[in-house]
């Protein structure tokens, strides 16, 4: 039978070289994190209070 090398490794060692969980939690926090900061930003100048 012609199986191959992917169908013998258990799931929890095939990755696709993505971020982890952990990591992948971390940027969206950034990303949210920066987002919030230019939107306040934003709103400051275009109000004239900076």
């Amino acid at each position: 039978m012609g199986h191959t090398t992917a169908a013998r490794i258990p799931a929890p060692w095939l990755r696709t070289g993505g971020p982890s969980e952990e990591d992948r939690e971390k940027l969206v926090e950034q990303m949210l994190g920066w987002t919030l900061t230019v939107l306040v930003s934003v709103i400051v100048t275009g109000l004239g209070l900076l």
